[in-house]
């Protein structure tokens, strides 16, 4: 299954050209210091609207995953989407595509991954994760 074309708005600009450059933001509370997922409009914590773009590390943990089947097709076996629910080093959680699982292979909870970035034709760079090794 393939990746959704995504495109920017002016709320995303700043996260997308991130990806681009194969770089993960997250949001950082100017009061507290906390992180925040990307689309956060305030901190989790202490609920201050003023957050800036923070590099994230890239790294987090299988919090939770689901897999689509598609219908297999003339002699084609079914075709498999993986998506989780990740949890970045630094705390927020992210849903995104998980990538590169071995044949048969399945994730789990509590499963080391890293991030990496997909670009499908007329869409931005999006985050996925991958098994870290």
């Amino acid at each position: 299954m393939t990746v959704p074309v995504i495109h920017r708005d002016t709320a995303t600009e700043l996260f997308f050209d991130s990806t681009a450059r194969g770089e993960l933001l997250i949001r950082r509370c100017a009061g507290c210091g906390a992180h925040a997922a990307p689309q956060s409009t305030a901190c989790p914590g202490c609920q201050n609207p003023a957050t800036t773009w923070a590099a994230a590390a890239g790294t987090g943990t299988v919090v939770a995953w689901t897999a689509v089947h598609g219908r297999p097709g003339d002699g084609a076996p079914a075709s498999e989407a993986v998506s989780a629910l990740i949890e970045l080093t630094e705390g927020p959680w992210l849903y995104a595509p998980l990538r590169n699982l071995g044949p048969g292979e399945r994730p789990w909870a509590g499963m080391s991954v890293v991030v990496a970035f997909e670009r499908p034709e007329g869409g931005e760079a999006i985050p996925v994760f991958r098994p870290a090794v």
